[in-house]
């Protein structure tokens, strides 16, 4: 053929066997199945071709132009063949060499290993012969070639060349990226050769202005989209060669000429319009200036965010897109338009560059973009699934989209400007049906006639509208085959492809769609079956009967046939869940942002939380659309909490008192039943997982924490009650119906819960055993709040008979000290091991002496003492010495809050079942078992009790308290002191009672604490054990041990009554500003804000009312911790009282202390009720308005004392 071209036909300027032996070799190799040699017995043909055909194409003369081109036609084929059926592979990376220094043997010899493939990729990664020929063909123009396609006879062989050009060069570039790193410096990628040239870029992408052969078009878009991944400098090239407003305008008219098409394209890789949708939202977040920018025509002369997109009057990309969307034509055909173009307008509105100009086009009045969608693709009628599947699930995804573009419109934009503040409230009473308060005033956001008559003849709020479209079982994935598959006998063999997850350009029958979804790539899948077929059963191929042919052809048919509906279901499978997370978006920003707005927000807030609790529930709800529903529904939950606490809106300032702030607006009680016995429903599901129930748990918990408050949490009931005798009598102020109301709520979610008590259980129990750390840890929250609704000891005889409370038992003494490590997995170990001793201890607390006998009986003391956690305590004390780093101490700290602090509130739980009437029972049990646990765990006491109290932080006090009030409740029955815990309990008695009021005021209330247990010890030692103190301390040996004094409880005395006369004080002054909120100026407020240092909690802009209300809830705060304070001095002071008034009636103790030794005058019994009596008439002033507490019995104490001390001062 060489001989035949080179010396006839040359000669003759005419080449028929040339082109008709190329169009033979093309159309078997077309044919050609085995590509296992990877082509290398067509190197040969491949080398005529590249040599002595297309090489020299144009240095040769053609008498008929029209055989020319058939010629080159057929040489572009057999390359695009090549290229497209042989892949590159890891050994062709070495095939790389210089060979001019081989002899001509081995040149020959290295011809015969050649592959067309490689030749074809070195010769465009260095511009040689074929790359310059197709440049040569593309770079006659756009123009040209529409020209000489009308007016020359072989304009339709051109053009065709013009595609198998651009569709070679589409190839080469998805094939030089394997290859470019290791073929430098003597191969470059194409990209690199195509820069040399820059008009080359230009004319090939100007292609797409060719409408006459879309193929042409879409290559086209191709290279530009590849190039833009490539070129950073690709937008700057356009603009630099003029041609940027022409491309500008020619995507725009190929976009426009899309949308106007009136048939549906199947295959989405074919058509033009969403390769320039998918281009466009490719490079959105590419670095400025990208193409994204210039065909939507941003202004690239100036910064990006302060474009002023005008799209009425530039032609673009962005025109053609809204005028397609606004009017919203032909839904079917342009289907994967809309939902492309509402992704594009998302990722614009998402891009930190481009959201600005882009937000600020689709909020202007001139478009109404946001609002008008809503009712054109929100809540229209869905498509069926029968006959227009793919038409249902483009349009849940336009759904979506549009769903999240107005959650960023309402996340992200500034409602300080008008026009995206009227755009949001637009967008907020189209949503949810309902009228928008701003500043105050009740206004309605829609301005036009049209947009009124809309919003006044809602029936339904819109955002329930929108999750019903999604309401609809998901259409099911799993690998059912039809009968006629499952009784045949490759059923397994199907299965073992299916269950390969690989694509299939690595072997698999998989791709990923242009909206990400993993779908069977129907083709691979075919030629898969073939191959596992035939090696199963070789005889197919040359031997199989005609009945077995047919039998496998059917089967394949059948599992065609399954994968497009797999594929189908699958895609809207996505699509449903798609759609749900745009409406979740948009609830959840709603909620957490935009809520202030409405007037009515809890009747939203439980619309919502109902509707997304029931369609949880329900059967049809997959276990992922569940698992976003409960999301929703724990924001909603969340919502609500804080929204009865809220300050009020469009109220006048001074038109509600405190109470109107404090308070609550509580849901009906049928609808706080409602939700109870719906997210119980959503709990026992069929369908479910750990991960779906730690979320139902959460939101179980939320509505506990709802229902248990009746009042602001905040704002205690002394202090309420305190309020309320001040205002005027009336029924909505009574507090015991309030009380009433809260019982009635509580009895009813118990009776709810009871109701399905035994499979709810199951499965809570069930995940607190079996399930991972993270949820038995919520488990065991949820059963902790199950018995604080408990009646009749229903939940605590469920625990004991299912042996749970055993199984928790066991788990807290098996706890080793690896499980106390510093690894993530020890921390939540740690965090269950906690829960576990929280709910044991609300078993305590809730069920009172009961409790803590069922615990005792179990052995809770043996069980913990056998836990090692307690121990870690200790040694990582001793290693924080050690250590400088700030992690060990606060992993220390930790183990201080989550494990050892809880185990001591047990212990000292258990010690109200010791009974002092028992004192010389030498055989109590309790007893006996708290002082063995004490012993066994004495480094832990002496380490707490060894704490610098001034410097203590709150955990430490708490410890401390914890610890004092063990020792001061059991230790009097202990006989002997050789742990020295008796001297330490003293030594502490030193140390504090002598303290200045005026001190430590941030911790004075645990402080005090510590003071009443020490006197309650100090009590039960003078009246049960006869211990007689002395006035002061007289001794001077070093063995003599420390006591404390009278002296040092007079000056507790005083201290506790300075605090005293100070906390009433206080409290009755800011119960006074409370009730004269209204009449405080701003900078009165703005000074209390500031006095308890919340000025993070308000903002400049925030009205006068809402500063009343902050100011408000710090002053109630602080007004019951003085009251606490309060209840805790009183019998503190008692406790005092008491221990004097023994010693100074005690006869022989006056006698022994009158004529006991006297080292100095101060130490006399004179001088000590010279000193007592001044406190107790200050104690004596004292007022029970201001106390809040009946002092008659207290008074009487301090008279007593009185007159016993003036008495005295005679002796």
């Amino acid at each position: 053929m060489r001989f035949e071209l080179n010396e006839i036909e040359a000669r003759r300027e005419r080449y028929p066997s040339t082109l008709s032996f190329l169009n033979l070799l093309n159309a078997l190799i077309a044919e050609e199945r085995d590509v296992s040699d990877r082509g290398r017995r067509f190197i040969g043909v491949f080398r005529f071709i590249y040599d002595d055909v297309f090489g020299p194409f144009q240095q040769r003369a053609y008498a008929d132009p029209y055989e020319k081109w058939q010629l080159i036609v057929a040489c572009l084929q057999h390359f695009q063949m090549m290229l497209s059926m042989y892949d590159i592979k890891d050994e062709d990376i070495d095939s790389v060499f210089d060979q001019s220094q081989l002899s001509a043997v081995a040149q020959s010899a290295q011809l015969q290993m050649q592959l067309p493939v490689v030749e074809l990729m070195k010769d465009f990664m260095s511009g040689k012969t074929v790359f310059r020929n197709i440049m040569s063909i593309l770079t006659r123009g756009v123009n040209a070639i529409i020209t000489e396609r009308t007016t020359q006879v072989y304009g339709q062989l051109l053009e065709k060349a013009v595609q198998l050009s651009l569709e070679i060069l589409i190839l080469v570039f998805e094939k030089d990226v394997i290859v470019s790193d290791f073929w430098r410096p003597l191969y470059q990628p194409l990209d690199i050769i195509l820069s040399q040239d820059h008009n080359q870029i230009v004319a090939f992408l100007e292609y797409v202005r060719y409408d006459f052969r879309p193929q042409i078009q879409q290559c086209s878009i191709r290279i530009m989209s590849i190039l833009s991944s490539r070129m950073v400098e690709l937008v700057q090239l356009l603009l630099k060669s003029n041609a940027a407003n022409c491309l500008i305008e020619d995507y725009a008219a190929c976009l426009e000429l899309r949308s106007e098409e009136c048939q549906i394209i199947e295959n989405s890789r074919e058509d033009s319009g969403i390769l320039i949708m998918q281009l466009l939202i490719d490079n959105i977040s590419r670095p400025a200036p990208n193409l994204t920018q210039l065909l939507l025509k941003f202004d690239l002369d100036t910064p990006i965010e302060r474009t002023v997109l005008q799209p009425r009057f530039h032609y673009s990309c962005l025109k053609v897109i809204l005028d397609m969307l606004d009017q919203y034509i032909k839904p079917d055909v342009n289907a994967l338009l809309h939902e492309f173009g509402f992704q594009l307008l998302y990722e614009l509105c998402l891009d930190p560059v481009t959201s600005g100009p882009t937000m600020d086009l689709l909020s202007s009045k001139k478009y109404h973009f946001f609002v008008k969608h809503l009712v054109t693709v929100g809540v229209a009628p869905l498509p069926k699934r029968n006959n227009t599947q793919a038409l249902r699930i483009s349009s849940l995804h336009q759904r979506a989209w549009l769903l999240k573009l107005l959650a960023t419109e309402l996340h992200a934009c500034d409602i300080s400007g008008s026009l995206h503040r009227e755009a949001c409230q637009s967008i907020l009473a189209h949503i949810f049906g309902k009228d928008i308060i701003e500043d105050g005033i009740h206004s309605s956001t829609l301005q036009n006639g049209d947009e009124d008559s809309g919003a006044g003849s809602m029936s339904k709020s819109k955002v329930l509208e929108l999750l019903e479209v999604v309401r609809f079982k998901s259409p099911d994935t799993y690998p059912k085959f039809s009968e006629a598959v499952r009784n045949l006998k490759y059923v397994s063999l199907v299965e073992g492809i299916i269950g390969n997850p690989t694509t299939s350009e690595k072997g698999g029958i998989y791709y990923y769609s242009e909206r990400g979804d993993r779908l069977i790539d129907l083709a691979s899948f075919r030629d898969k079956l073939w191959q596992k077929f035939n090696l199963i059963s070789p005889q197919l191929g040359s031997f199989a009967s005609e009945a077995e042919l047919g039998e496998v052809r059917e089967t394949i048919q059948h599992l065609l046939r399954w994968g497009w509906k797999y594929n189908k279901n699958l895609e809207e499978q996505a699509a449903q869940l798609h759609m749900l997370t745009g409406w979740s978006q948009i609830v959840e920003v709603t909620v957490s942002r935009r809520m202030s707005s409405f007037p009515n927000r809890s009747e939203i807030l439980f619309q919502v939380l109902d509707v997304s609790l029931s369609t949880s529930a329900s059967p049809d709800c997959s276990m992922k659309m569940a698992v976003i529903l409960t999301q929703v529904a724990l924001t909603c939950m969340a919502k609500l909490r804080d929204e009865r606490f809220l300050c009020p809106i469009g109220l006048d300032s001074d038109s509600f008192t405190f109470l109107d702030m404090l308070m609550m607006k509580q849901l009906p009680n049928g609808a706080c039943h409602s939700i109870l016995f719906k997210l119980i429903m959503a709990i026992l599901r069929q369908e479910s997982s750990e991960a779906l129930r730690r979320r139902q748990y959460a939101l179980l918990l939320s509505y506990f924490q709802y229902s248990q408050n009746m009042v602001d949490p905040d704002v205690p009931t002394s202090v309420l009650k305190s309020l309320l005798l001040s205002e005027q009598e009336g029924e909505d102020l009574d507090l015991q119906k309030i009380h009433k109301e809260q019982a009635e709520l509580a009895r009813a979610n118990f009776s709810i819960f009871r109701k399905e008590a035994q499979a709810v259980l199951d499965v809570v129990i069930k995940d607190a055993t079996q399930g991972s750390e993270s949820g038995k840890t919520v488990s065991l929250f949820v059963l902790d709040a199950l018995i604080c609704i408990d009646h009749d000891r229903f939940i605590l005889n469920q625990l004991q008979s299912r042996g749970f409370l055993r199984s928790c038992f066991i788990r807290i003494s098996n706890f080793s000290s690896q499980d106390g490590g510093r690894s993530l997995d020890s921390l939540q170990r740690a965090c269950t091991l906690e829960a576990e001793l929280v709910l044991l201890l609300r078993i305590s607390h809730k069920y009172g002496k009961l409790g803590a006998q069922v615990l005792f009986s179990m052995g809770v003391l043996e069980h913990t003492s056998s836990c090692k956690a307690v121990n870690i305590h200790v040694k990582g004390s001793l290693m924080r010495v050690e250590t400088k780093l700030g992690r060990d101490v606060a992993m220390d700290i930790d183990r201080q809050r989550m494990i050892v602090a809880p185990i001591l509130r047990i212990v000292l739980s258990l010690t109200s079942l010791v009974d002092t009437s028992e004192f010389f029972e030498v055989k109590n049990k309790i007893v006996r078992e708290v002082i063995d646990f004490v012993k066994g765990h004495q480094l832990l006491f002496d380490q707490i009790l060894r704490e610098n109290i001034p410097k203590a932080e709150d955990l430490t006090l708490e410890e401390i308290n914890l610890v004092v009030g063990i020792l001061c409740k059991i230790w009097p029955y202990e006989e002997s002191d050789e742990y020295g815990f008796v001297q330490g309990l003293f030594g502490m008695m030193c140390a504090l009672f002598p303290r200045d009021s005026e001190n430590q005021r941030k911790s004075e209330l645990k402080v005090f604490q510590l003071c009443f247990s020490l006197s309650s010890y100090l009590y039960f030692l003078v009246t049960k054990k006869f211990l007689r103190l002395q006035v002061s301390d007289v001794s001077t040996g070093y063995n003599v041990q420390q006591q404390p004094t009278l002296a040092l409880l007079g000056s507790l005395l005083n201290s506790v009554t300075a605090t005293l006369e100070r906390a009433c004080e206080e409290k009755s002054l800011l119960l006074n500003k409370i009730q004269d909120m209204n009449e405080l100026s701003r900078q009165e407020v703005d000074e209390i804000i500031s006095m308890c240092s919340r000025k993070e909690c308000v903002s400049s802009s925030d009205n006068i009312q809402k500063r009343r209300y902050i100011a408000m809830m710090e002053m109630c705060q602080v007004a019951g911790n003085k009251d606490q304070l309060i209840t805790l001095l009183l019998p503190l002071a008692e406790n005092v009282l008491n221990i004097l008034l023994i010693h100074l009636q005690d006869e022989e103790t006056v006698e022994m202390i009158t004529h006991g030794a006297k080292s100095d005058l101060e130490q006399d019994l004179p001088w000590l009720c010279g000193k007592l009596v001044p406190i107790l008439e200050r104690l004596e002033l004292l007022s029970e308005d201001k106390t809040g507490h009946n002092l008659k019995v207290f008074r009487r104490l301090v008279n007593s004392l009185k007159e016993l001390a003036i008495q005295n001062l005679a002796l």
